[in-house]
């Protein structure tokens, strides 16, 4: 296998990896079909709502994207801004807009790894030793355990 073909093949693994699926559930399957009036219910005994997970993957996301591509990117306060204020979404409006954004996001992180310009093994100048590999591995690693925590939430809650 040429080199260029080992570039090729890392890329398209890493896009399968951040789209979900094979080994994870992605964010369709684990929202799927969830009652309006469930998305900031509390399940006993779990930390957080489904609405809250879902702002913590888009916060989170584009943090992480943004710092993968901009070096005058600056990142919320940690661990508060990464997490929304609210149990449930002010209304349907602001759910569809944080579960679009999400989607968008996932989608240029994708086409960033697929592009064979970005170089995913250089050190981004304003990090501390991080990659767009690194940066991508890490999107994807963060979105499937908040996921399944989304699933975790939804089963408790007998919506699953």
């Amino acid at each position: 296998m040429s080199t260029e073909d080992k570039d090729q093949a890392l890329r398209d693994h890493v896009v399968k990896l951040l789209k979900g699926g094979g080994a994870h559930a992605n964010l369709d399957k684990a929202l799927g079909k969830l009652p309006a009036e469930l998305r900031g219910a509390k399940a006993p005994g779990l930390p957080h709502t489904v609405w809250q997970l879902v702002e913590h993957i888009r916060i989170a996301q584009w943090d992480i994207l943004e710092f993968s591509r901009d070096k005058d990117h600056v990142s919320p306060e940690f661990p508060k801004g990464y997490w929304s204020d609210t149990a449930a979404p002010p209304d349907a409006a602001a759910w569809d807009q944080s579960v679009e954004t999400v989607h968008k996001d996932l989608k240029a992180m994708q086409d960033l790894v697929a592009d064979p310009k970005t170089d995913l093994y250089a050190r981004l100048p304003w990090g501390d030793g991080q990659t767009v590999l690194r940066e991508a591995l890490v999107l994807a690693d963060h979105n499937a355990y908040h996921v399944a925590q989304i699933i975790s939430v939804r089963q408790v809650l007998g919506a699953w």
